[in-house]
């Protein structure tokens, strides 16, 4: 972390990991709002372009030494007015820099054509190209070691042209390093959607808060390293703007009740798991095993009498509850559970719809995953003592659209999903989303080594096995998909990321969830 002190205010420079749990808000929140923010520590935007500007130079010395040769590529506005000001510090530290203006000098206005005249009489080459076709020209003649995109900034969303997806294209071809300054070019940062094409940056420096659309969804494949600068006026935007988006790491998450020395299995409470139809054991097995790493004290399982045998099998701590609905329904394991785990492996037959229905009428905290999703949508079911865990797919369904969709505004489709269903929604995927109705959180944890089958089924098993041991649903919900990329990352970090079974979780969540 790079601080830098201005009077009263701090500007902070902080790496993603290092900064969370953080608000995250909209670019519009953000544009709407940053200028009252910097009055009331008696700042002006230009003022605040100039801490940008150099916030962006203090994480591109990270990057690259100073007798490197970097390229900015610039546009009109402030965000190129941030990329003008992260110039002027670059050619005063020695580095060797190209300026290249995607616009005529006689666009420039306002405080970017301010702090472009602050780079009068520095040694540095500044380009004025409004001609796109002989910017890529430049841009793939380029000898150096960094190119910094300063082109569009937060305030971009929409289709771009042709001609301007030739220049990114150009970018990402390149083989120097990438920072972008606040968002990469092309990502809408509130919904992290990229129409066509984006900057592949390495490195991203976002300013006063973190932009929501960085955080989930396919801007993963775009933003590399995420920066936040402050710029020495977030706790006064933060006061201005009240949050209820958030992001949330590996600290400042809810912990699970401490055990007295007096406690007993029964007192911890019965997790059932109702799925395992038949042909498919494995899901329902990973999530009970799952349930019993996280610390559910006793977990039964109801699935296919034709399965019983290999769910169990390896596992003697798991208990059988009767496969008939009818007889399930009458048993002991109804009356005593206080969480049920349904889908997993379920199905879709009468067999699986009974189950669904016996959870219903229960009156138990559920927890619902796969096959059972697609039935909770059939019957049209409301539930406000629940768990949904759908994929970008299973969301798609639940809300009769189709996935691109879903993609495109993440945000929008949890609180959609959560509106119409009712209890918690998580929406699975790179930056999981966690909402309540009224909250939403991006969960940061994990990789992309998660991309193979029954890790959503581990899941919903550590949901369930936390859901015993808080205060809450939503609190076991958020801690569970912290812990899940945990994991995740615990394992990757050793043996990398391919080749990663959902199975090699289970001991990394019983280390894991001990420290919450």
């Amino acid at each position: 972390m790079v601080e830098d002190i201005k009077g009263d205010a701090v500007m902070k420079v902080m790496r993603l990991a290092d900064s969370l749990p953080q608000p995250i808000y909209s670019a519009n929140q953000v544009l709407d709002n940053e200028a009252k923010a910097a009055q009331h520590l008696g700042l002006d935007l230009f003022e605040l372009m100039l801490e940008a500007g150099k916030a962006s130079f203090d994480v591109l010395t990270q990057i690259v030494d100073c007798d490197s040769a970097v390229l900015i590529i610039a546009g009109k506005g402030n965000n190129g007015g941030d990329g003008y000001v992260a110039a002027r510090h670059c050619v005063n530290a020695g580095y060797k820099v190209t300026l290249l203006v995607l616009s005529e000098q006689e666009q420039l206005k306002g405080d970017a054509k301010r702090a472009f005249e602050q780079l009068s009489g520095l040694s540095l080459s500044v380009n004025f190209e409004p001609s796109l076709e002989n910017a890529v020209q430049k841009i793939n003649a380029f000898e150096g070691d960094l190119i910094v995109d300063a082109l569009f900034g937060i305030g971009f969303r929409g289709a771009l042209s042709l001609t301007w997806q030739n220049v990114i294209e150009a970018i990402n071809s390149h083989y120097a390093s990438v920072l972008s300054i606040d968002v990469p070019s092309g990502l809408c940062a509130t919904t992290g959607h990229v129409d066509s094409v984006a900057v592949q940056s390495h490195s991203t420096i976002t300013f006063i808060a973190f932009k929501q659309g960085l955080l989930t969804g396919k801007s993963a494949n775009y933003v590399g390293d995420i920066w936040l600068a402050t710029l020495g006026v977030q706790e006064a935007f933060v006061q201005e703007v009240p949050a209820s988006f958030f992001a949330q790491g590996i600290s400042g998450l809810p912990n699970v009740v401490p055990r007295n020395p007096t406690i007993h299995k029964g007192s911890i409470g019965l997790v059932l798991a109702l799925g395992g139809n038949l042909g498919m054991p494995g899901a329902i097995r990973m999530a009970s095993e799952a349930a019993l790493r996280s610390g559910a004290s006793l977990v039964a399982v109801a699935c296919h009498e034709h399965n019983q045998a290999i769910v169990c099998q390896g596992r003697p701590e798991l208990m059988l509850a009767p496969s008939n609905p009818e007889r399930l329904a009458a048993s002991s394991f109804i009356e005593k559970a206080k969480v049920l785990l349904i889908g997993p492996g379920l199905g879709r037959d009468s067999w699986a719809q009974q189950l669904v229905k016996l959870a219903i009428d229960s009156d138990k905290t559920l927890v619902v995953d796969a096959d059972a999703l697609a039935i909770v949508k059939q019957a049209n079911l409301f539930n406000s003592d629940w768990v949904l865990t759908p994929h970008p797919g299973e969301a798609a369904n639940l809300l009769d659209t189709d996935i691109a969709t879903i993609e495109a505004d993440r945000f929008a489709a949890v609180m959609a999903i959560t509106n119409k269903y009712g209890g918690i929604c998580v929406l699975k995927g790179a930056g999981s989303l966690i909402c309540d109705g009224s909250r939403v959180i991006v969960n940061t944890t994990g990789n992309a080594g998660m991309a193979s089958g029954g890790m959503g089924d581990v899941l919903s098993g550590i949901i369930a096995a936390l859901t015993l041991q808080t205060g809450s649903i939503m609190d076991a919900t958020r801690l569970a998909v912290s812990i899940h990329g945990q994991a995740a990352q615990q394992v990757t970090k050793q043996h990398g990321m391919r080749g990663l079974l959902a199975s090699d979780l289970f001991e990394p969540i019983r280390k894991i969830v001990n420290q919450y």
